[in-house]
């Protein structure tokens, strides 16, 4: 496995933790598991107006998808339906096609751009905004 994969950023961005925890009250939720590797991402939402207002997750998963769920406890709030799917959309055509990088809210996600190389990492990274789509979706 390539030291690239688990970058001083992508680390710093799996310690933060942002957005980890639950919320006390979600009007939302979705778990999503990865059976080749064992991750599972519970995302809960609250929502305003069709607008994440605030957002919680737990993860059992690898340092990417940490890293990942924290990019989305950081960008998810105040995010749409649509701008999620948008989301997901750009970070598949980055790791798969080498697409640019989300942009806006989601530009964060350009620090796994290594990934792309890795096809067996892209779902670590993709689960945690697969996640957001469902629990916005539900």
């Amino acid at each position: 496995m390539s030291n690239d994969l688990y970058d001083r950023e992508i680390v710093r961005l799996a310690w933060t933790g942002t957005g980890h925890g639950r919320l006390e009250t979600a009007d939302a939720a979705a778990t999503v598991d990865n059976p080749l590797c064992g991750d599972r991402v519970t995302v809960e939402i609250a929502l305003d107006n069709g607008h994440v207002s605030a957002l919680a997750h737990q993860v059992r998963g690898c340092v990417l998808c940490e890293a990942s769920a924290a990019v989305v406890g950081a960008a998810g709030p105040g995010e749409t339906k649509d701008g999620a799917r948008t989301a997901v959309a750009a970070l598949k055509d980055m790791l798969t096609s080498g697409g640019g990088a989300p942009d806006g809210r989601w530009s964060e996600l350009a620090v796994f751009r290594p990934v792309a190389g890795h096809r067996s990492r892209h779902r670590c990274v993709l689960l945690p905004l697969e996640a957001l789509v469902e629990a916005l979706e539900s």
